[in-house]
């Protein structure tokens, strides 16, 4: 082979000496609007059939009315302002309550994450706690704060409480030890080493039990506008179960999903914000 011809093979890309082979670029197929379609699209598709089944007689109202009666449903309830009012009472019981609970939790998860004396009072107990259903506890609520307002906050913040303590204390016990090592390299104190190292470490998993908490926290809140509530969307559910309305109780269905994934949504956005330092986010953030 002539050195013009080794010269042009080397010239080649990957093939110049001393180089290995470039390595591939990742090639989006699906880029963040596409994908944000692309994840709607099995809902709609569903609503889609259900209308088709509905206007053609294949289910009947009284099983489950069709899409459009729960939209012309959730109309007229707001433009009365009962729907808004019971919405609003939902939200502000839910929200006081996970402030309550995620407060409370969050400040005994760290507490036995440093601290196996504090695991060792405190954690047993939790976990008992943590194990009982809400409706077995619910005799009892009653006894204590009667089926007012005290009763309902009492058991979302309860509800949202476990989520964030378990993983509150899990975070900061798997934090990588080659970090807290390379913190008392740098002559790091105890109170830089947590705001620095242990907490930012902890994050994504406290982020994680904000998710859960926040679906827990509608859970805990159905059970509790089940009983003596004289507003909110739980109380809008039973009083149209007496009366046989299905297409409000579809709609109160309805508006716990969406609920549901406007609260997961914030706590994405939450988690991209706050963690886009983190290789496992970065990708996200952007």
């Amino acid at each position: 082979m002539s050195q013009a011809d080794h010269t042009a093979i080397l010239a080649l890309p990957g093939l110049a000496s001393g180089s290995s082979a470039a390595p591939a670029r990742r090639v989006r197929v699906f880029g963040p609007r596409a994908l944000l379609a692309l994840s709607w699209l099995a809902p709609l598709l569903l609503v889609a059939v259900w209308e088709i089944l509905a206007q053609t007689g294949y289910v009947t109202p009284q099983v489950l009315p069709a899409p459009s009666k729960v939209v012309r449903t959730a109309w007229r309830l707001a433009t009365t302002g009962s729907l808004l009012n019971d919405l609003g009472t939902s939200l502000l019981r839910a929200a006081v309550g996970f402030a309550i609970g995620g407060s409370i939790a969050f400040a005994l998860g760290i507490l036995v994450g440093f601290s196996r004396l504090a695991e060792a009072l405190i954690d047993r107990s939790v976990q008992m706690v943590r194990a009982i259903p809400f409706l077995a506890l619910l005799p009892l609520v009653i006894v204590w704060f009667g089926v007012g307002e005290g009763q309902k906050i009492f058991l979302v913040a309860l509800g949202v409480a476990f989520p964030i303590y378990i993983n509150t204390t899990l975070g900061i016990r798997q934090v990588d030890g080659k970090l807290l090592e390379l913190g008392r390299v740098q002559g790091l104190t105890t109170a830089q080493m947590i705001t620095r190292i242990i907490l930012p470490g902890a994050l994504p998993s406290i982020l994680t039990g904000v998710r859960y908490s926040l679906a827990t926290a509608w859970l805990a809140l159905v059970v509790a506008e089940t009983i003596g509530a004289q507003a909110g969307i739980g109380f809008l559910a039973m009083d149209a179960r007496e009366f046989l309305r299905t297409d409000v109780v579809v709609l109160t269905i309805v508006i716990y999903a969406l609920i549901g994934v406007v609260a997961d949504s914030i706590a994405r956005l939450l988690e991209r914000r706050l963690l886009a330092w983190h290789p496992n986010f970065s990708g996200a953030a952007r």
